[in-house]
């Protein structure tokens, strides 16, 4: 290897710091990058600030650190401790307060890089991330790294992103004091980017004045267009927001009624206060009336008339089916323009809370007032561009943007006439912004405000809906995906508390809060495998590529895309020429379907991250370092992306689990979801003073050898932070791949190449046997039969720690049933825990299991494996014979405690317990079987028979028993059933003298 000092980030990271900061700062909503535009799967700017600077700056006490790096680092350590101590956190102050009391400790190269990571860890809180006392410490301390490391005195660090997305990398290198050059494919990051990097450092405030000036301008001619198409109520309340519900015909024998389409008739759902809607049958009039009533009964609030795409009619009762709704819907283009308006939402100054109302005549008028509007303005339209968009949504990604299904075949389809109206109305004014003597700034504002447009389309859509939890309005993209929303809200863009005000605010008021950067960063337009830097020209590569089909950010950015092509019409830029977002060269895989002509599978997104990644080397110094931030629970995505680090010859030096979910994100059981983001730190594998590294091979039988103390040392350490399961095994890949992925192949004895895919098999194997090493402390694991083994590794796979969200998860909280229609494999609520199949079976494998020996207590149905839950087990664990019908648990009535003759449908007389002899409720064959059983008797209140259990048949005097039901109580999820029980029965131990 050559001759460089580590970087920090390649010895420690102070993890669990960093993720508490990064967690917290999802909350953040004002003057966060993320209120200057939506972006899909955005780094958290703490995680990103941390990471850059741990990777800017050398390691102190590496014996190849430069002394000057280690005297700057000293310096700055010691005055920033003694100026700015009022500065710190409290829980800062006993480690500085130390270091100031006794500054010699910093002379102790340990104590100084420890300095270092508490500084990096405090500079990771939001609070300090725009700090002058923060900022000039940063900016000194990796400008003298980037110096002594061999930099050109006068000139900054390059950090380099070729997949910049939402730009929190980029950013996040302009306040370190390094520069940024951020690129991207879609057209619409690149503007997000240039904002962030060119414009806001180069115009501070004053972009801000003037998009405030020019914002409330527009509002003001806007409201002169549009005024008379929101009317106010006769007593001066103002609607701000409108709800309204696409409608079939009913296809009932005799009936023909108009029905809507409601998913819940829940208009506030508060502790405090209850409003719903009453739907009256008007069989007569072929149609149906509605009532709002105060605090109405909880079970009527939510029978919709909608379920699962199928509508079932007030009038007659019949449900036509999801198809016949698909097909009505499919020839009025999604029936948004002849949707029924349902109820009106106002508020009226110095009155409390929303209020509700049925329409007026006024209502439907403007409504129809505001067609004939567009209609016309439309007719007058005149240029390249429709008045609004007509470009057709790609059928590509029907699984995720399914709304052509229903005949929303182009972009604007997603709007009624009132929305298009309001948002042609609010582009066309930003042409006429004119900043005389400066083209520049003008274009800046203009961006600016064409991306304030794409917000108010984020907020005002046909697939927006009415939140009843907290009386507001939701967004389009609650979720990366574009579903039928049945019921939607129509926000208009003056309404008071939100609209085009807030937006333009939020805007001014992160512009003002980044204008702190004294450097504008580069932005370009072009793909990920043909950069435009020259070889051997950055520092640092980090980069947050997408992950294999995880989010379809071409297909979903042509939502705002088409109206950014209109905002900015007379706006000459390359990356807005194309009719719609390209997606020839974005790598990612394009989830199958019969309606796709996609070819983007697995080995065309492995083939261009590759390339991307062979690019992102050749661009990087030969001392540079790389960093890749990787999160998904699939094992195929992560076997994708490190099998093109390593075919791209990149050393893989370190990997830092960093949990960025807060725990709101978390849903439901049901699923291994990760809850950190895994930061791979990579060195290009040869040196420029040692090419011969790339033709260095490996013996097979040293790297297995080095294998499992690499895996000991690592997860003890991600234990310690509070990182277990899911994030664990896939923190544990980038240790175990810095041990393969330095030799540019590795083989057997026999000359056989070992591929990464066999290598990740017996990585998987040391990090199941090392868990179950950590699980079982104290025992030794091996003692335990397989079912145990498995049962406890699986449960530890899907707990989520100290660090973590909390529970385990299928799918984002804002996964709906309806929102979904039967082609799309709906998400739904998986009884049991559930694992990728591939991860279930590598961790069976890794501890000497096969799956199917143990049908009794794992269930595999298609790409996944379920650990069943104990009450499934019932069963096989009572006996009860197969052949036999089983007998559904049945509801408990109120005040009876079930028995175990309800749970197994037969009579206790008949049972081994009771001297019966018809059901043999046989004695467990394993130790885990007979804690299921145990389990299963104190759930269902069976004292007498758990007391059987353990001191008449044995079972408690087994310390085994005892040691494996304490790890189980460790590892069940604590709102789990199975987590009761155990921990009844484990409260039983002492009760029973055992």
């Amino acid at each position: 290897m050559g001759k460089y000092p580590k970087r920090l980030v390649e010895v420690d990271l102070p993890i669990k710091r960093i993720s508490e900061h990064a967690r917290r700062e999802k909350s953040v909503r004002h003057a966060h990058i993320s209120s200057l535009h939506i972006w899909w799967a955005r780094r958290p700017l703490a995680a990103c600030r941390a990471v850059l600077c741990a990777a800017a700056w050398p390691d102190p006490a590496d014996p190849l650190c430069p002394e000057r790096f280690r005297e700057a680092a000293k310096e700055e350590m010691l005055k920033w401790v003694k100026a700015h101590l009022k500065l710190l956190s409290s829980n800062s102050l006993p480690r500085f307060l130390n270091f100031q009391k006794t500054p010699e400790l910093l002379c102790d190269n340990i104590q100084l890089r420890k300095a270092l990571l508490d500084f990096i860890a405090d500079f990771a809180d939001w609070d300090n991330s725009n700090s002058r006392e923060y900022l000039s410490t940063v900016r000194t301390l990796t400008q003298t790294a980037h110096e002594v490391l061999g930099g050109i005195v006068g000139t900054r660090p390059l950090v380099v992103d070729p997949f910049a997305g939402g730009g929190s990398i980029p950013l996040e290198s302009l306040r370190i004091g390094a520069d940024s050059f951020a690129s991207d494919v879609n057209p619409v990051a690149v503007l997000l980017n240039k904002v962030l990097l060119e414009y806001v450092p180069r115009y501070g405030n004053r972009l801000a004045d003037q998009v405030k000036k020019w914002g409330d301008w527009i509002k003001e001619q806007a409201e002169k267009s549009l005024a008379a198409y929101y009317p106010k109520d006769p007593d001066g309340a103002n609607p701000i927001a409108y709800l309204w519900a696409r409608t079939i015909t009913c296809e009932g024998p005799n009936c023909g009624s108009i029905v809507p389409l409601i998913r819940s008739l829940w208009l506030a759902k508060k502790s405090n206060r209850s409003v719903g809607l009453k739907i009256i049958p008007n069989i007569p009039r072929r149609k149906v009336d509605f009532e709002i009533i105060i605090n109405p009964n909880a079970k009527n609030g939510d029978n919709g008339t909608v379920r699962r795409g199928a509508a079932t009619c007030p009038c007659c009762g019949y449900t036509t089916p999801v198809t016949s709704v698909r097909k009505q819907l499919l020839e009025r283009h999604g029936g948004a323009n002849d949707a029924m308006l349902v109820v009106v939402v106002t508020t009226k100054m110095g009155q409390t809370g929303r209020c509700y109302r049925l329409p007026n005549e006024n209502d439907i008028l403007a409504v129809e007032n505001a067609a004939k509007k567009l209609k016309d303005l439309e007719a007058e339209h005149s240029g390249a561009l429709s008045l609004v968009p007509d470009e057709t949504i790609s059928l590509n990604e029907i699984r995720r943007i399914s709304i052509p299904l229903y005949g929303m075949l182009s972009w604007g389809d997603l709007f009624s006439n009132r929305q298009a109206l309001a948002l042609a109305t609010l582009y066309s004014q930003i042409k006429r912004v004119i900043i005389k003597g400066d083209s520049l700034f003008e274009e800046a504002v203009r961006i600016c405000l064409a991306l304030a447009v794409d917000k108010q389309a984020d907020r005002d859509c046909s697939l927006c809906r009415w939140i009843s939890q907290n009386e507001n309005i939701g967004y389009t993209f609650s979720r990366q995906a574009l579903g039928m929303m049945w019921d939607f809200v129509e926000a208009p863009f003056i309404s008071w508390g939100g609209g085009w005000t807030s937006i333009i605010d939020d805007i001014v008021l992160l512009i003002n809060n980044h204008s702190v950067f004294k450097h504008t960063g580069t932005t370009g337009c072009f793909s990920a495998t043909n950069h435009a830097l020259p070889n051997d020209s950055a520092h640092i590569f980090f980069t947050d590529p997408p992950y294999y089909d995880a989010v379809p950010y071409a297909h979903l950015s042509d939502f705002f895309y088409v109206w950014l092509r209109r905002s900015l019409a007379n706006y000459d830029n390359v990356c807005l020429n194309e009719r719609l977002v390209p997606k020839q060269h974005e790598i990612v895989v394009d989830r199958p379907h019969r309606l796709s002509n996609s070819n983007k599978d697995i080995s065309y997104y492995e083939n261009e991250l590759k390339k991307a990644f062979i690019k992102s080397r050749q661009i990087l110094q030969k001392h540079g370092i790389g960093i890749i931030v990787f999160a998904s629970k699939s094992t195929a995505s992560w076997e994708a992306i490190l099998q093109a680090v390593v075919d791209a010859d990149w050393i893989i030096t370190g990997s830092w689990p960093i949990d960025t979910e807060r725990e709101a994100r978390i849903a439901a059981q049901g699923q291994a979801r990760l809850g950190s983001s895994v930061h791979l730190i990579c060195r290009p594998r040869y040196e420029a003073n040692n090419a011969s590294t790339l033709s260095k091979v490996g013996d097979w039988r040293d790297v297995l050898q080095e294998l499992p103390i690499r895996t000991h040392e690592w997860l003890p350490r991600l234990a310690k932070e509070g990182i277990v399961g899911a994030d664990a095994i896939f923190s544990c890949l980038g240790p175990a791949l810095e041990i393969f992925s330095k030799f540019s192949k590795v083989e057997k004895a026999s000359g056989e190449q070992v591929s990464l895919k066999e290598y990740l098999e017996y990585v998987w194997a040391a990090v199941a046997r090392e868990a179950l090493t950590m699980i079982f402390e104290g025992a030794d694991a091996t003692g335990f039969e397989e079912d145990a083994r498995l049962t406890a590794m699986w449960l530890w796979t899907l707990s989520t720690g100290a660090n973590g969200n909390g529970t385990i998860s299928a799918e984002s909280e804002s996964t709906k049933a309806d929102e979904y229609d039967e082609d799309e494999k709906t998400p739904i609520k998986i009884s049991g825990f559930a694992l990728e199949y591939d991860a279930a079976r590598k961790i069976a494998q890794g501890l000497g299991v096969h799956l199917d020996n143990l049908t009794n207590l794992v269930e595999i149905k298609g790409s996944d494996a379920r650990l069943l839950p104990v009450s499934d087990r019932a069963e096989y664990l009572f006996g009860t014979k197969k052949e036999e019908k089983k007998v559904e648990k049945p509801k408990a009535k109120m005040g009876k405690q079930l028995s175990i003759a309800d749970f197994i449908g037969k009579s206790l007389e008949d049972s081994q317990f009771s001297g019966g002899t018809k059901i043999a409720l046989t004695y467990g064959k394993t130790t885990l079987d007979r804690i299921h059983q145990s389990m299963l008797l104190f759930g269902l209140g069976e004292s007498g028979y758990l007391k059987k259990l353990l001191i008449e048949e044995g079972a408690g005097a087994d310390p085994q028993f005892w040691r494996l039901a304490q790890a189980l109580s460790a590892l069940y999820p604590s709102t789990t059933a199975e987590k009761r029980w155990i921990d009844g029965v484990l409260a039983r131990k002492k009760t029973l003298g055992l």
